[in-house]
């Protein structure tokens, strides 16, 4: 009986002992088990597709529109000087008179000339007419009747030699009379009064420029205009059917932007082989002659606009080792990296064009803190706060 008792002892030790093993298995297992990760708070934008104008910003210089060296065409001794230093001259205004005494006399001699070779001219067909009759009947030789018809002939080429240094004279004359041959802006004068010139001499007397109108040289990466030029003709780029491209103006030294608008005239057809640019030419008015030839500047090229397009902040934008843009954007809850296409930066925002959706949940705080897949909790932020 009481071997019994001690084996029952011993079997309810046992069992109080195994349910002991297995409740402590069970609170360690408790221990060991993972807590669910917590959200992180992000501060997120939604996405909002809009029709974007692609402007693109280009260093650029100004360029006189017209610019005329004045220089002598005949040779002496200016007489006048027509003109005021720096004021604004007219086409065809007098600016110098050079002595015309010489010149003068040279048109009298010439008319002289034509009237004397004009008058053997006449004889020479008098002499010839009155041949023409002799010769039917041989009443003069045939070697006479020649002479007399070669006679008329050079009468006829020496009145039209004549007249034609008399014409020569005449303009000889009229260059004395130095003209503006353009209206604008003059310079001040390299010479004065009393100063010998000579015909086509390499130094000018003074310069001419037209400000107004006035161009602006502004230079773009040759590849990127062949590819504005590829998305204007498969139609990706709209606003540029009627080929007026609109230009803006910022002056550098001073960052005021230019009141008045100009349009793009041209580009060039080479790519400089130095800088891989291209150069491109618009034309400003220029009324109150603010802008003057030299002056450096930016151009705001507006090169069509881009539909369903989106300004992404440029803090939210990432890149890879490679160069590729990517975002963070939040779905069902969690972090999704996402590609994109950035067509150009516009003040503190990237212009992107593919790779996100309207209505997207952005991430543009807290990026440094998170990472793909993880869990966020997304706090909206104002746009003007999230691209700062």
């Amino acid at each position: 009986m009481r071997s019994c008792l001690k084996f029952a002892g011993i079997a309810a030790l046992a069992i109080l002992v195994a349910a002991c093993s297995e409740q402590n298995e069970g609170g360690e297992s408790q221990a060991a088990a993972p807590q669910q990760q917590q959200a992180t708070p992000v501060g997120t934008v939604t996405l909002k597709a809009q029709t974007v104008g692609l402007v693109e910003e280009m260093p650029g210089r100004t360029i006189a529109f017209r610019q005329a060296d004045i220089r002598p065409q005949v040779d002496g001794i200016i007489k006048e000087r027509s003109f005021t230093e720096g004021g604004f001259v007219e086409a065809g205004q007098q600016l110098y008179m050079i002595d015309q005494d010489v010149y003068l006399a040279k048109v009298d001699a010439a008319q002289a000339e034509l009237a004397r070779q004009s008058a053997t001219y006449d004889q020479a067909v008098k002499t010839r007419k009155r041949y023409d009759p002799l010769i039917k009947s041989q009443a003069v030789s045939q070697q006479t009747y020649d002479d007399a018809v070669a006679a008329e002939a050079q009468g006829r080429a020496s009145v039209a030699a004549a007249r034609a240094e008399l014409e020569q004279a005449r303009i000889d004359l009229a260059y004395t009379t130095v003209t503006a041959p353009i209206s604008g802006q003059i310079g001040s004068s390299d010479y004065t009064e009393g100063a010998l010139v000579t015909a086509n001499q390499a130094a000018k007397l003074t310069t001419i420029t037209q400000l107004d109108p006035i161009y602006v040289d502004v230079t773009q990466a040759g590849g990127r205009l062949l590819k504005i030029k590829q998305a204007i003709q498969n139609g990706r780029i709209k606003g540029v059917e009627n080929g007026q491209i609109e230009v803006a103006l910022i002056i550098d030294s001073t960052g005021a932007e230019y009141p008045h608008k100009g349009t793009l005239q041209f580009s060039d057809v080479t790519v400089n082989e130095t800088t891989g640019t291209i150069r491109l030419r618009a034309v400003f008015p220029n009324p109150d002659g603010t802008l003057l030839p030299g002056m450096f500047v930016r151009g705001e090229v507006r090169q069509g606009h881009l539909e369903n397009a989106f300004l992404i902040p440029q803090k939210a934008v990432m890149r890879r080792p490679d160069g590729s843009a990517y975002v963070y954007a939040v779905v069902d809850g969690k972090v999704a990296p996402k590609d994109i296409t950035i067509e150009q930066s516009q003040g503190q925002n990237w212009l992107v064009s593919a790779g996100v959706e309207d209505g997207e949940q952005l991430i543009v705080d807290g990026i440094q803190r998170i990472g793909p897949g993880a869990p966020v909790a997304a706090q909206p932020v104002e746009t003007a706060k999230a691209a700062e």
